[in-house]
């Protein structure tokens, strides 16, 4: 999948993809929206898969975050330890990344071994 059709991706074909990853030996971590608030483009459980090779596929936000997310992907890849990431307006980093529709998101992000 490319483009559009990778962030639009739905829960089956993450995971499919994913699981490919993970045969061709590549390290795999999975994103998942746990809550949001207000006017989050996905919904709770929409999914996100990166690959060490940079890959990814899915949304977690309708392409406002998935830079910061997968960067974050790529360090639970190697460092194996999962985070719980928190994004909205009142954000400390809201001048990196934000949500441009407002509300909030919080994704947990975990290495699939």
């Amino acid at each position: 999948m490319a483009g559009n059709d990778a962030l639009n991706a739905d829960f089956e074909q993450v995971l499919e993809q994913a699981a490919r990853w993970r045969e061709a030996g590549k390290g795999v971590a999975l994103a998942t929206v746990v809550t949001t608030w207000g006017s989050s483009p996905r919904p709770v459980g929409s999914q996100l898969a990166v690959s060490d090779s940079k890959e990814m596929i899915g949304s977690v936000s309708g392409g406002c975050i998935e830079g910061a997310v997968v960067l974050e992907g790529l360090k639970s890849i190697e460092d194996g330890k999962p985070r719980l990431l928190d994004y909205g307006v009142s954000d400390d980093q809201a001048w990196e990344v934000g949500l441009a529709c407002g509300g909030k998101v919080e994704v947990y992000i975990e290495r699939v071994d």
